[in-house]
């Protein structure tokens, strides 16, 4: 049993890419105040999610150690993540101007989370989003995968270093010559 108060920054702080700075998630035990930046209750992609989680299940007296080896904690991890993929989708459902605007902040953190947790994988993909050599927006896989002409069974994707480097790079043209479309991965992960 526990509750939660969570949100998403509008913008990104200056050390978020600090892979050891701790998530944002305060732990309080039955409203006493535990620790400043529970790791174990947040995973490292979504450490711009700031917020506080109050546990009636853990012992007052848990210890970072204990708390990082509690299924209790493991529990509450995996609950909020998921909650938070959720409320992203939502987002990106419902809001596409809004989700824009975050997607330019915090975007790249999800490819991230994709590599790194296996396990949310299927609530991450629909939050990508990626650049196309045909469309001016940023598109998803499954857009993509709905554009896909008859018989083509391959995603075709360019890897460079920004969007204008992708699009006049001569290892386009087999796919523009064709008149197929090539997701454009200009993200560094």
């Amino acid at each position: 049993e526990y509750t939660q108060l969570l949100y998403l920054p509008s913008k990104a702080p200056f050390d978020l890419w600090n892979r050891d700075k701790k998530a944002g998630i305060k732990l309080y035990v039955k409203r006493v105040f535990i620790m400043d930046d529970a790791e174990a209750l947040m995973p490292t992609y979504l450490r711009f999610v700031k917020g506080v989680v109050d546990s009636a299940d853990l012992p007052l007296n848990v210890s970072r150690e204990m708390v990082q080896g509690s299924q209790t904690a493991a529990r509450i991890k995996k609950t909020l993540t998921a909650r938070v993929l959720k409320e992203i989708n939502e987002l990106a459902n419902n809001d596409a101007e809004k989700f824009a605007t975050f997607w330019k902040e915090f975007g790249i953190f999800f490819k991230e989370g994709v590599a790194t947790d296996p396990s949310a994988k299927d609530d991450i993909v629909p939050i990508l989003r990626f650049h196309s050599s045909t469309q001016a927006d940023l598109t998803t896989l499954a857009t993509y995968v709905e554009r896909m002409k008859e018989g083509q069974d391959e995603i075709y994707y360019l890897v460079a270093n920004d969007v204008a480097s992708a699009k006049q790079s001569p290892h386009l043209d087999a796919v523009v010559s064709r008149d197929l479309e090539a997701l454009l991965l200009v993200d560094v992960v």
